[in-house]
């Protein structure tokens, strides 16, 4: 049954909170100052819904995270790290409390909603970037307020979606070819397979097709056939109205957070909505 929910990202009420392990309290060198890391409950997107039994999150309406320290900005900072592409997914699995959760396993929504969380709480809210303003197409900076961002899940009720199945997917049928696409939600290692390989295909300077690999992911069937040859044909080839709808539809079953927020153009003075953009600035704001 499609489910409909858009609110704004909140803590969890101190019932739920009285179940989560304490935080743990910190004591200095020496062992005269000590002081407790404060921690927050982020709500997720995904209420829990999709994980398997045996995930610490199955059924869990919040995650628990600590505020950051200047141990963890260094992690931010660290050149290794960033070259890598690790400093994010280390940042996550240190500020998470349950040391059980691998970041990994986050679903992507989740993980956009402890980032956001995370950010707040160690930059405040004001987050100064500059946006393309969608009526002029001027190019300016905005300051965006993120403790507007809310969340959205199962905004599917006027579409050819059923789920979710007993495993977790989703079936959309696509309006030219009448197949039905069996879907699965991304997670956070899903997101960086895809990203090697998009760097991979770039280095061998191969044309980078980000739209078609994402389908990729997600396709688990095509009218029940799971062979991955034949799935990955037939994305290369579904006619345009099929992967337009495929990827609007998973959109709208995908639980995540709302990034659309105010925005006011400094060059024309329109005011409007726009998706807030992630560049460097999220987690290295100029200071």
């Amino acid at each position: 049954m499609a489910r409909k929910n858009k609110e704004r990202m909140k803590a969890a009420t101190p019932e739920v909170a009285a179940q989560v392990t304490p935080p743990e309290t910190n004591t200095a060198q020496g062992g005269g100052l000590s002081f407790v890391v404060p921690t927050e409950f982020v709500e997720l997107p995904s209420k829990g819904a999709f994980y398997s039994a045996d995930h610490p999150l199955h059924n869990q309406e919040v995650i628990e995270i600590r505020h950051m320290t200047a141990k963890d900005e260094d992690i931010l900072t660290s050149r290794a790290l960033l070259k890598k592409g690790l400093a994010i997914d280390r940042l996550l699995q240190n500020i998470i409390v349950n040391k059980n959760i691998d970041v990994d396993s986050l679903l992507v929504g989740d993980r956009n909603a402890v980032l956001v969380e995370t950010r707040i709480h160690a930059y405040g809210p004001e987050y100064n970037t500059r946006a393309g303003c969608p009526a002029c197409g001027a190019n300016s900076e905005n300051i965006f307020n993120l403790t507007e961002v809310g969340t959205s899940s199962g905004e599917w009720a006027d579409m050819n979606v059923e789920g979710p199945t007993a495993n977790n997917t989703f079936l959309i049928t696509l309006p030219k070819t009448g197949l039905q696409a069996e879907v699965r939600l991304l997670t956070g290692a899903d997101e960086k397979q895809l990203l090697r390989i998009i760097e991979n295909r770039r280095k061998n300077k191969l044309s980078e097709t980000p739209v078609t690999m994402q389908m990729k992911q997600f396709v688990v069937s095509i009218d029940g056939h799971t062979n991955r040859t034949e799935l990955n044909s037939f994305i290369d080839n579904m006619p345009t109205l099929d992967a337009q709808y495929l990827r609007v539809a998973y959109n709208a079953v995908v639980p995540n957070i709302d990034m659309t927020l105010p925005y006011s153009c400094g060059e024309c003075g329109t005011d409007s909505r726009l998706e807030v953009p992630f560049t460097a600035e999220f987690f290295w704001p100029n200071r």
